[in-house]
């Protein structure tokens, strides 16, 4: 008899577009992944509204992620891919479990900090509670593995020590999840600043690189990407930009660092830039082609994620049940 798959979830917010970060230090991974384990994608609209939406943009943007998610390459047979406000588990498990977290634990979140910040004329509860919506997601389809950055990690410890304060009261509830970190690329940096994480929310156009973006403001973007007076090309710590630029060239060509820093070698940023927008480019066009035509097919995409909230909300059930059970719910 062969062994169970074990369950991986993820979900990506559509509060603005995908950038090659998101790509390189997860999605890439998605279609990989499908084959070896039980996969469950989601686009998390629900987590967006802790930010002011304009409607109409946030339901279109939902459509481009899932259509982004198809272009590369997950395959709706072998994946469940849908959107989180359609599977209202969702919501349901979170209410439970902000009853198991403790309010010291949820306000040690520094992602919360970081968006209040950010965010200081509209410091809601769903922004300081959207880590225990995050911990129902995972929870949620008794999932082992999620794909996370490092910048995320906070989060998967706050779902594991809910789901083991819930284990502990009622008995064996939830699996505990596990972060999975690929091995290269979890971080890519900005092109502007590189010592922040890239990010489609930065204020500065030039700093990311989208999945969507044309060639020509790829190479653009590249050219002006900060690097240092010191124009070898190496990886160093000293040299973060640089260090940045060789990590998406490495992993936009598949060569391995020393192939790179080889290839480079006695060259200045006046070829290497380019060559790493070039690079870029190319492995960005398959995808941004497909997309567009799944735009073409709203029929399509709609059958796509109707059939995967079917599918999670039958997985859905079956834990909120047990959990509604074990707290003492009348069975409805």
């Amino acid at each position: 008899m062969s062994e169970a798959k074990k369950t991986i979830f993820s979900g990506v917010q559509p509060s603005g577009k995908l950038t090659l970060g998101n790509y390189l230090g997860a999605i890439r991974n998605f279609p990989i992944l499908q084959d070896e384990y039980n996969c469950i994608y989601c686009v998390v609209d629900m987590h967006a509204i802790t930010v002011r939406q304009d409607p109409a943009q946030l339901r279109k943007q939902t459509i481009e992620v899932l259509a982004q998610y198809l272009a590369c390459g997950l395959d709706p047979e072998k994946s469940t891919l849908f959107i989180q406000s359609h599977v209202p588990a969702h919501a349901e498990l979170s209410w439970v479990l902000n009853c198991y977290t403790m309010f010291g634990e949820a306000s040690r979140m520094t992602q919360f900090k970081d968006k209040s910040s950010k965010h200081a004329d509209n410091v809601n509860v769903g922004l300081f509670d959207y880590p225990v919506l995050m911990a129902a997601d995972i929870l949620l389809y008794q999932t082992e593995l999620v794909p996370v950055g490092v910048d995320q990690l906070q989060h998967i410890e706050l779902a594991r020590n809910i789901a083991q304060r819930f284990n502990g009261v009622y008995s064996d509830t939830f699996k505990m999840p596990e972060p999975y970190i690929p091995k290269a690329g979890a971080k890519i940096m900005s092109l502007a600043d590189p010592t922040r994480k890239m990010s489609k929310s930065d204020e500065n156009q030039n700093a990311f690189i989208l999945l969507m973006d044309k060639p020509e403001d790829i190479m653009r973007k590249f050219k002006r990407a900060v690097t240092d007076s010191d124009s070898r090309i190496i990886m160093s710590e000293d040299k973060a930009g640089v260090s940045n630029l060789i990590t998406i060239y490495s992993l936009a060509t598949g060569k391995t660092i020393d192939e790179v820093e080889a290839e480079f070698e006695g060259k200045g940023y006046g070829e290497f830039k380019p060559a790493v927008g070039e690079a870029v480019v190319e492995l960005l066009r398959p995808i941004r082609e497909k997309t567009e035509d799944l735009l073409k097919n709203k029929d399509y995409l709609e059958s796509v994620y109707r059939e995967g909230a079917n599918k999670a909300a039958y997985m859905a059930r079956k834990t909120l049940d047990k959990v509604y059970r074990k707290v003492g719910f009348v069975k409805r």
